[in-house]
């Protein structure tokens, strides 16, 4: 009996999955069958599943180091070397969101192909339970038209022909036929079991595969978020907004690390499932299937008998007997015992719909309808799937390598900011060539210091007191006032009494030096001695 099958072949990554080493939590190799039933497979996948805790180990020590050599050789950087390091941290947080962006754009591709590959494994057991539930149903029917519906006529049939032999004896065969259909009928596989798991595997899949789909999409959304809010971070220079970054980069490692462990070791499962799904079916099946009926739905070869073509040929002719003999009945019986022709009708209409019942279940028995199921739900899983699986693995493993770098560079931004403000906070705010006193908002106490530079406009503001005195020249400002004028006409550098703090302009203009030798007794007595040469 042949049982070679070429038209399903497991892929080649399928082949080198399952050739992982398998080890037991002591470290023994043991067998790559698919068993996940058995203790020690089991602690295989985890085994396979700790190499997420491992590389999440092997971030957080690099993380550490990096830490401990910026705290331990961190050292003052002048502004020539401040820029180079700069543009360099830039650099760098791009080329780690570019390679974030195409990590992103493999998990979606991977997320996108394994739930393709289990929801055509869902729909292709979907569609087995429906084959399996008709075929249950149709049996019984039939079993219930045989043993309830025709034994009852054939009952009334007995009391009615209890006065002729010849048509006891009729009855008699036609009772013996009913036996026949009966025996073959429960000769047939009990496909209840089946019928039953395959609706549980196909609900708990599709809600495992749900909630595994929304779990990753929410990882790959994460991820560009985190980008995109480095790039912001590092614009506006938010030392709170990098923090915020830090802390979910922290939580995005932790899940692609895990994510890595969890992909790595249902591939791996999966593949020494795809390599030989046959065998564990068989397995699976032999407590209510025997190894005939599994080989002929999983091969279904045209070398291999139908395992119910006896039964259902047995049925078929029982029930052609069975029909032969109504006809026959009918037509002598009818005009002798007119009472009986109500139950040799029932018995015709029972027999027709058994044989209509029959054709149906045969055209179901038959292996093509439920071998297409397999093989669809081995393509869906076995290529599909693990495909997917293989392209999330690789987005975890970049994601979490990527992120490690991303975090370093971030945390070296934050510092270089930090050592930026405090340089800041070191110059001393009464020097007027500090950027942050240009800044600074008009204080009106400060404003009181009048100064020989702006001795006009305070004429003007007290002009309801004292009488204005003569315009000055049409001479252009002083050189040291137009000065004044880069730090956006503050108060503070346009009233500074230069001359009272002894260090007057570099020149003087004739109209300067005119308006000075003008003032009067009473404006001198107003600034006080400020002016006094």
């Amino acid at each position: 009996m042949a049982t070679a099958r070429l038209d399903y072949v497991a892929p080649w990554w399928t082949y080198w999955l399952h050739n992982f080493p398998h080890f037991n939590f002591f470290f023994q190799s043991i067998d790559n069958t698919f068993k996940p039933e058995d203790a020690s497979y089991q602690q295989s996948l985890i085994f396979l599943a700790s190499v997420g805790a491992v590389g999440l180990g092997l971030s957080l020590l690099v993380l550490a180091v990096f830490l401990v050599c910026l705290c331990c050789c961190r050292k003052d950087i002048d502004d020539e070397t401040k820029r180079p390091s700069t543009c360099c941290l830039t650099w760098s947080a791009v080329i780690t969101g570019l390679i974030i962006c195409s990590a992103v754009g493999v998990g979606f591709y991977g997320n996108s192909e394994t739930n393709d590959g289990v929801y055509q494994l869902t729909y292709s057991l979907s569609n087995a339970n429906h084959t399996l539930g008709g075929i249950n149903n149709l049996v019984a029917g039939t079993l219930g038209n045989v043993q309830t519906g025709l034994k009852q006529h054939l009952e009334r049939l007995d009391e009615i022909f209890a006065a002729k032999s010849e048509f006891l004896n009729s009855l008699r065969f036609m009772q013996m036929m009913v036996n026949n259909v009966i025996h073959e009928m429960m000769a047939l596989p009990d496909i209840n079991k089946a019928n039953v798991d395959l609706a549980a595997i196909a609900d708990q899949t599709a809600l495992v595969e749900y909630y595994r789909w929304l779990t990753y999409l929410l990882m790959l959304i994460l991820d560009l978020v985190i980008c995109l809010a480095m790039c912001l971070g590092m614009a506006k220079q938010s030392r709170w907004l990098l923090i915020t970054i830090m802390a979910f980069v922290v939580l995005s490692i932790i899940l692609s690390w895990a994510s890595l462990g969890a992909g790595t070791a249902t591939a791996v499962g999966t593949s020494d499932f795809c390599v030989s799904p046959d065998k564990y079916i068989v397995n699976q099946t032999k407590d209510f299937l025997t190894a005939d009926v599994a080989h002929y739905y999983l091969f279904c070869s045209p070398n291999l008998p139908n395992p119910f073509q006896q039964s259902l040929t047995i049925c078929q002719r029982s029930l052609t007997t069975m029909q032969i003999q109504i006809q026959g009945l009918l037509q002598v019986t009818v005009p002798i015992f007119p009472t009986a022709e109500r139950d040799l009708l029932g018995i015709q209409r029972l027999l027709n719909s058994t044989e209509f019942s029959l054709h149906q279940l045969t055209a179901l028995l038959d292996c093509r309808g439920l071998h297409k199921d397999y093989l669809d739900a081995l393509i869906g899983v076995c290529y599909d799937g693990v495909e997917g699986l293989l392209y999330l693995s690789l987005f975890s493993l970049l994601a979490g390598c990527v992120l490690s770098a991303m975090l370093c560079a971030i945390f070296r931004v934050w510092t270089l900011m930090g050592s930026r403000d405090k340089e800041y906070d070191d110059i001393d705010e009464e020097d007027p060539f500090n950027p942050q006193a240009r800044q600074m908002s008009y204080n009106p106490r400060r404003s009181n210091i009048h100064s020989f530079c702006s001795y006009t406009s305070s004429l003007g503001s007290q002009a309801s007191i004292q009488p204005p005195l003569p315009s000055a020249s049409n001479a252009s400002p002083p050189e040291y006032m137009n000065q004044s004028m880069l730090f956006g006409r503050s108060p503070r550098y346009e009233n500074a009494p230069l001359i009272g703090r002894g260090s007057p302009p570099p020149s003087y203009s004739p109209s300067m030096r005119t308006t000075y030798l003008s003032m009067t007794d009473a404006q001198i007595r107003h600034f006080g001695t400020d002016f006094q040469a």
